[in-house]
């Protein structure tokens, strides 16, 4: 096997969001429920998407909640997101290598750019999928495999690399390999129950990873 390409999470993966959204989250659900929930309890709310979420939360109101969340969340959005070490760097390496690079993401494509931006990373993807190019978002397949057709790369030949239960199970429903990273606010141990062919200690990890095929 060679590693012809990398697809990546965005959220929590390549851009520490972390506390921009569990901050969002409390915001909007302490208006609509006060007391009940805590930033723990957020930390099953990432990697769905903002539809499925508050379409559990709140059946029928997911475009207001949507629209609250948003509001609070792009004001803040800046201030609070950081980088992971290394992230940038290790990229940069990658696609001197002739590694083809891509996001996979359940995020909307413009917050996609708007990050990218902060990192300084926006020349490095050849293709990003974001919310606004399917119909059905991670685990489904259909954003690896978008992915993958756009970038005319073969799925022997790539892995999907993330922070989350969701890009694992979407990259195995795609036939691609998938990497969990240690860094992930779920933990290392979270991720290994879903059996990802990898596990990411440090960014850097996929150099050595690419090399070895």
């Amino acid at each position: 096997m060679t590693v012809k390409a990398l697809l990546f999470d965005f959220d929590g993966t390549l851009l520490n969001t972390n506390d921009l959204i569990i901050q969002s989250f409390m915001h909007v659900l302490e208006e609509r429920f006060p007391g009940q929930y805590s930033p723990k309890d957020c930390l099953k709310f990432m990697g769905p998407s903002l539809k499925q979420t508050f379409s559990e939360i709140t059946p029928g109101e997911e475009e207001e909640m949507m629209a609250k969340y948003r509001a609070w969340n792009e004001p803040h959005h800046d201030e609070l997101v950081t980088e992971f070490p290394d992230v940038v760097s290790t990229l940069e390496q990658l696609k001197s290598m002739g590694i083809k690079l891509a996001i996979v993401s359940t995020k909307r494509n413009a917050m996609i750019d708007r990050g990218l931006n902060i990192l300084g990373a926006s020349h490095l993807f050849d293709v990003i999928v974001g919310t606004d190019d399917v119909q059905n978002v991670k685990p489904n397949p259909e954003p690896v495999l978008l992915a993958l057709s756009r970038l005319g790369a073969a799925k022997e030949d790539a892995i999907m690399i993330g922070d989350n239960s969701h890009d694992i199970e979407a990259a195995h429903n795609a036939g691609v390999r998938a990497a969990g990273v240690a860094w992930s606010i779920k933990g290392e141990q979270y991720l290994q129950q879903f059996n990802p062919e990898y596990i990411l200690q440090h960014m850097k990890d996929l150099l050595d990873i690419v090399k070895e095929g």
